[in-house]
């Protein structure tokens, strides 16, 4: 069998099983995708003989993938493939989305989805043992640190003359924000393949990616260093509420979700 299952046919019901419960939690009808049936084979002795089969939709395919036996050397390439396409389409989706958009525009879109990752990040940080709040800020730090050339999150604020409670993520432009989502999403990513287990080794790989995000931006790109792009005049809370009056004004639902309060998982 194509997917490593040739010893016998029943190790594979299993995977169909999983499929299509996948199947049909995500909403879609499994007669539409699995059709069981039954076909002959030849025996040795030359006669033949009824056995189950069962016909996959291109979607089936996808859920008998993702559900296969990862230790199996086709089914981790036939993951790793899907995978690969699915960030393929996120960054085109993402390319597309901020296209046409304005500056302003793009600050609140790239919120947004800094926003979202950081809860991310906190959660794989927690995995690794960062904890408790301060651990939590000495972790964050690190990123910083390593992105903004030794600046803390505190450094950051001062700089850009941030009063107590005005976030510096609320206070960057869409260039800088990318910046930190590159650190957020890679250093996430990191932290989780490597299975870290302890908040020093979280902390170091943090640092180091923000320092390696630095280094390519610098070095690779010939761009500028974070704390050298300017900081806008109006904050995303100020754009956010200029964006929702235009989009009653032309009756139009917003795109952009209400960020909310900061929590410490945004910072």
């Amino acid at each position: 069998m194509v997917l490593g299952y040739t010893a016998k046919y029943r190790n594979f019901i299993p995977v169909i099983a999983k499929a299509e419960t996948a199947c049909e939690s995500s909403g879609h009808a499994v007669s539409d995708h699995f059709a069981h049936t039954r076909k002959m084979i030849p025996t040795p002795n030359g006669g033949r003989r009824s056995v189950n089969d069962v016909h996959l939709s291109r979607y089936a395919c996808y859920l008998i993938i993702q559900n296969a036996d990862p230790e199996k050397e086709v089914v981790a390439l036939g993951q790793t493939y899907f995978a690969v396409q699915t960030r393929r389409a996120e960054l085109s989706q993402s390319a597309d989305a901020l296209a046409d958009l304005s500056e302003d525009q793009r600050r609140l879109f790239l919120r947004g989805q800094v926003r979202v990752h950081n809860i991310t990040l906190s959660d794989a940080a927690r995995g690794a043992g960062v904890i408790t709040s301060l651990q939590f800020a000495i972790f964050q730090d690190h990123g910083y640190r390593g992105l903004y050339s030794g600046e803390t999150a505190r450094d950051i604020a001062i700089r850009k003359g941030l009063h107590s409670g005005q976030h510096i993520l609320d206070w960057m432009g869409s260039e800088e924000l990318a910046a930190n989502m590159f650190r957020i999403t890679q250093a996430e990513a990191k932290i989780r393949r490597e299975s870290v287990i302890n908040s020093a080794a979280a902390n170091q790989i943090h640092f180091a990616v923000g320092a390696a995000v630095c280094h390519f931006i610098i070095e690779e790109l010939g761009g500028t260093p974070p704390e050298q792009l300017p900081t806008p005049s109006e904050s995303i809370q100020q754009l956010q509420r200029r964006e929702q009056q235009r989009l009653e004004a032309e009756r139009q639902p917003s795109l952009f979700a209400p960020l909310g309060e900061t929590s410490d998982s945004d910072e």
